[in-house]
């Protein structure tokens, strides 16, 4: 196995080891692979619902959604942050580790090419069973990240969290001296159309300047901050994943009001793209 993961039984850090019988740790913890083809290295501490994770609507709103192909021009922008080596000239090829992977869009869009160091880690099962079929080549990981990254100290070179939740603290230890993570926060004008519709205002909020703070905790330094902006036009099915994806317009009357679009509306997508080093 490219990457060193670590047993996630409480109170036991060993690596894993991969055999023919699954993953073991010198504790003798075992770990048997899905038939999907990811690892669950899920423990009964994490579990706070019996479907841990994003609601399975959720997970499939997103996924649609992403297969519309609306945030290719995303993907385009982080492209030039994405490792291709750990140094000039070099013909070694960085691992990657993308923390609250989803359904795997991204980290596929991104990464391609690099399927046997690229890691996905999620909560829902949902999301790494959709993942882990759709590009198998790639090592796929349930497990809840924010409790516990289950990698070795200083064993990850790059980080990748598109927005999703980040565990600075977790999110430094793994990464080696001079690795980098990018991330990726909802810009002021996202969607900012549709939730004017459903709550009759459209509050503006960056996100980005408190994210270099957090993680200027944990010595991940800023050295890039770049916004991505994008207009589509949504059908109603679009809209209500749009929504669902987002958590957003959760309440009856926002929801109605929602419904009440009929036809195609023109609509804004925004990120707050930055890059850090360690």
């Amino acid at each position: 196995m490219t990457f060193q993961l670590r047993c996630t039984v409480r109170n036991c850090t060993h690596l894993l080891v991969q055999n023919e019988r699954g993953l073991t740790c010198d504790s003798g913890h075992h770990f048997d692979q899905a038939k999907e083809g990811y690892w669950s290295l899920l423990q009964p501490q994490d579990r706070k619902s019996k479907t841990p994770g994003d609601a399975e609507s959720a997970v499939l709103a997103r996924h649609r959604w992403l297969q519309r192909g609306h945030h290719g021009g995303l993907v385009e922008a982080l492209q030039p942050w994405t490792c291709k080596a750990l140094a000039p000239g070099s013909s070694s090829v960085p691992r990657t580790i993308d923390l609250g992977c989803g359904e795997g869009s991204f980290g596929r869009a991104l990464f391609s090419d690099q399927a046997s160091s690229f890691c996905g880690i999620d909560l829902s099962k949902k999301a790494i069973k959709i993942a882990s079929r759709a590009w198998p080549d790639a090592t796929w990981v349930l497990a809840n990240a924010d409790r516990f990254l289950p990698v070795a100290d200083e064993s990850v070179d790059q980080v990748i969290s598109l927005f999703g939740r980040r565990p600075v603290a977790e999110i430094g230890r793994a990464l080696a001296n001079n690795g980098t993570c990018i991330v990726a926060v909802p810009g002021e004008e996202d969607l900012i159309e549709l939730r004017e519709q459903a709550q009759e205002s459209g509050h503006r909020r960056s996100r980005w300047e408190m994210v270099v703070e957090e993680m200027s905790s944990a010595g991940l330094q800023c050295v890039e901050h770049k916004q991505w902006k994008h207009q589509v036009d949504l059908s109603p099915d679009a809209v209500a994943d749009a929504m669902a994806m987002t958590y957003r317009a959760v309440r009856h009357s926002q929801q109605a009001r929602l419904d009440a679009i009929t036809t195609e509306i023109k609509v804004t997508l925004s990120a707050d793209l930055i890059l850090f080093r360690r």
